[in-house]
This record gives structure tokens, C-alpha cells and sequence, in this order.
């Protein structure tokens, strides 16, 4: 069995999105397999590339360069579906990235065990929303798509725990944010292969918001720093712009992550 970092620099150097997350669901077997066996398994050193490998297609814009398109339209039905794809195929990367990238900062066991399950399950995300796609008649890669998702990565590349304040804690927890609306969406649309598919993706991303705020925590207790104090801090630092209401207020408390974390954020610190 290879050691972690260099599984996570696989997938990293994989281009394909099914590709990519089928070695990503593929490792992470060996690793739950070998720790349900009792084992231990090696994390080992890698050097993952400063940026992931990605298909030649969807080309990637600008944020402002991303055309908006109504979601009460079949257009813009897959046009949301097509965006929610391309966030979890950076998902993918980024929950492999970190293992790799602060591999050579000591965690327990846990720390892995958990962002392999996200990674994981960040990849089932992906085959969801294909599979949705491809019932509507369209595909991964039809339709341009944001190129400032692997921003975070690149702000954080050196810094551990702002990657977790900036990804799982602000990004992902965004995502609590908006899927319920998404759900309604494609509930008003009949279409219940994509409602089915965002509730799973909506039931799992709990916890992926989950890791970050644990780890996050448990960083800060190692360093003896204060977890709010450090979190307004590294957010301010890292993510552009102040963040925006309405926040998911039951989710992000069942993610470990209180109100006085984020509503202090809604401007500047």
C-alpha cells in the first residue's frame, strides 16, 4: 500500500473528473479497509502540484465572465447542475491537497481518517451530479465554469490552518447556506434524480464543515490560541470580501461552528 501523501498526489496529477474520483474512491477503500483492519498505515512525504490536473474542457472564466442563467429555466437547471459539479470536483482536490501538502505536520490518525471519508464522498458528489447531467441530456465540461475555485488553495498554500478556517469553515459551509434553495429548485421541477442527489450532497457536507472546525480547534488548543480571535483573523486574511447572509444557523451549529464565528465577518473584522 503507498503511503497516503503519494495516494493524494495521484489523484492530485489525474486530469479526468471521472478518473480523478474514481482513484479517489479507489484509495480511499485501501485506507478504510486497512484501518478498519486495525492497521496503521503510512502518511509518508509528497509534493503535490501547486495546482490539480484538470480535463480540457469546461474552460474556466472569470467569475464575472460566468454567465448567469435563470434556474427556473431547463438552461439554467443544468446550468446549476453543471456548477455544483465543477465545486465538487475541486472539493476532490482540495480535501487530497491538504493531506499532502501539511503531510509533514504531525496529526492523529483521525485528522486522515477523516478528510479520506470527505475526499470520498466529495467524489460520489461528482458521479451524482454527472449522472444528473447526462439524464438531462448534458455532461461535465458543456458549459464554462469558475476558475477561481482554487483560489483558497493557492492563499493557503503555507498556511494549515487557514486552509481549514478558509475551505471547510467558510467555503463549505456556504454550501449548507444555499442547498436547500437549490433542492426547492429541482423539487418545483419535478426532477427527482437531482433533488435526491443534492439531499445526500446536503446530509454529508455537514461534516465535512464538521473536520475542518474540529481540526481546526484542535490546532488552535496545540498552538494555545484563542479559536474565534484566530478564525476572524485568518478569514479576514485570506477570504476576499466580507461574508454574506443568510447563514444556515442549524447546520452550521450541528458543523461545530457557532453564530459569533461568522455573523461578526458580515463586515470587516
Amino acid at each position: 500500500m503507498k503511503p497516503l501523501a503519494e495516494m493524494a498526489v495521484d489523484v492530485l496529477t489525474t486530469a479526468d473528473g471521472r478518473e480523478k474520483t474514481a482513484l479517489s474512491r479507489e484509495y480511499a477503500a485501501f485506507w478504510q479497509a486497512a484501518r478498519g483492519a486495525g492497521e496503521t498505515p503510512g502518511i509518508g512525504r509528497a509534493a503535490p502540484p501547486r495546482h490539480p490536473a484538470r480535463p480540457a474542457a469546461p474552460e474556466l472564466l472569470s467569475p464575472r465572465d460566468v454567465p448567469r442563467r435563470r434556474p427556473g429555466t431547463p438552461a439554467g437547471r443544468i446550468a446549476l447542475l453543471h456548477a455544483v459539479a465543477h465545486i465538487e470536483l475541486n472539493a476532490v482536490d482540495l480535501h487530497w491537497d491538504i493531506i499532502a501538502r501539511f503531510a509533514h505536520v504531525k496529526m492523529p490518525m483521525g485528522f486522515y481518517d477523516d478528510w479520506v471519508k470527505a475526499a470520498d464522498e466529495e467524489s460520489k458528489h461528482f458521479k451524482l451530479m454527472c449522472d444528473c447531467l447526462e439524464e438531462e441530456g448534458s455532461h461535465y465540461g458543456a458549459l464554462p465554469a469558475h476558475a477561481g475555485m482554487w483560489r483558497a488553495a493557492e492563499d493557503t498554500v503555507d498556511d494549515f490552518m487557514g486552509r481549514l478556517a478558509v475551505v471547510p469553515m467558510v467555503l463549505e459551509a456556504r454550501g449548507l447556506d444555499v442547498t436547500p434553495g437549490m433542492i426547492e429548485v429541482f423539487r418545483r421541477a419535478d426532477a427527482g434524480s437531482a433533488v435526491a442527489a443534492l439531499e445526500t450532497i446536503y446530509e454529508e457536507e455537514v461534516s465535512h464543515v464538521a473536520y475542518g472546525s474540529k481540526w481546526f480547534h484542535f490546532l488552535c488548543g496545540r498552538h494555545d490560541e484563542d479559536p474565534k480571535e484566530r478564525f476572524h483573523a485568518l478569514v479576514t486574511r485570506y477570504f476576499h470580501g466580507p461574508l454574506k447572509p443568510p447563514f444556515n444557523e442549524e447546520k452550521r451549529a450541528e458543523a461545530g461552528i457557532p453564530p459569533d464565528f461568522y455573523w461578526p465577518l458580515t463586515e470587516e473584522v
